[in-house]
């Protein structure tokens, strides 16, 4: 085998070895798998052509690309979004086979966090990232913000004080999974009272379909008037739907079915006050990835 040959066969040994920390990186940065990939695809052509003879730590070397093409790309997005029909929510992702995907840690994964992510900056979600999910110390930080070390612990200390009362409020896995239980009984039936019970009272239904029917284009807020309007649909939206539970970004969900179809992807984020945010995934482009474990 030529010499170009292997060496290429050794670049992309080392790629596919950080390919799951990479897809990881970009995800969280992102919150879709699509873009994520396509993060993916622009780091191995820039791989391909980099003088790799110069580079001591590959590993290192390819999540630094990765975030920073991930910092550009959110820029970009951000400004598609305006366009999205409806609210914008992170694409759901199996996780039963990879509860940390690609990271040392699960950090900035369930929905309450990426959600609060979406308000930082590009680069305080970077921060928060490389130190939360990968554990990276605050000077690799700064090597790949291109910023000081202090520069970079204030990104971190930042984008922690935005997270700070939402992770506090956030429930234990088993009492997330029996909310969703009752949630879905009372839903089923119709029940408004017991609907009402199970929410918080600033609670918000989001329903991410981008104009596809049944979904609803603005959130609806208050525990009276989303148990009205969970209530108002029960009679038809349940109808002929099969119910799988699935783990979905580290936390329990379930996704409905129809002819074998997945159409609709349901979790929710809750406090010891009760629901407080239901997660309605009904855009079918972003139901791909939550019933296989693949990134």
């Amino acid at each position: 085998m030529p010499a170009d040959a292997r060496d290429l066969d050794v670049a992309a040994e080392l790629f596919e070895q950080s390919r799951r920390r990479l897809f990881g990186i970009a995800y969280r940065m992102l919150g879709s798998v699509a873009d994520a990939e396509d993060i993916l695809q622009e780091v191995w052509i820039r791989w391909q052509t980099t003088d790799r003879h110069g580079v001591l730590e590959p590993a290192a070397f390819l999540a630094t690309i990765a975030t920073r093409l991930s910092i550009n790309a959110l820029q970009s997005a951000r400004v598609r979004r305006e366009t999205y029909i409806g609210p914008w929510l992170p694409e759901p992702v199996n996780t039963e086979d990879d509860p940390a995907l690609g990271a040392e840690r699960g950090e900035a994964l369930q929905y309450a966090v990426l959600l609060l992510l979406e308000k930082l900056t590009p680069t305080e979600r970077a921060a928060y990232v490389l130190r939360e999910a990968l554990d990276y110390p605050y000077d690799r930080i700064a090597e790949v913000v291109q910023c000081t070390p202090t520069t970079a612990r204030q990104l971190v200390s930042r984008a922690r004080k935005h997270l700070a009362s939402e992770r506090r409020a956030q429930v234990a896995t088993t009492d997330q999974r029996r909310l969703l239980e009752a949630f879905l009984t009372a839903a089923q039936r119709g029940d408004t009272e017991q609907l009402e019970k199970l929410f918080a009272a600033d609670v918000v239904s989001y329903s991410d379909g981008n104009g596809v029917k049944l979904a609803a284009r603005i959130p609806v807020a208050g525990a009276l008037r989303v148990a009205k309007f969970v209530a108002a649909f029960s009679s038809h939206f349940w109808t002929g739907k099969s119910i799988d539970w699935v783990e979905v970004n580290g936390q329990p969900a379930v996704t409905l079915s129809e002819d074998g179809v997945v159409t609709t992807a349901l979790t929710l984020t809750a406090s010891e006050d009760g629901i407080r945010r239901l997660l309605w995934i009904m855009s079918p482009d972003k139901l791909q990835h939550v019933t296989i474990g693949e990134g």
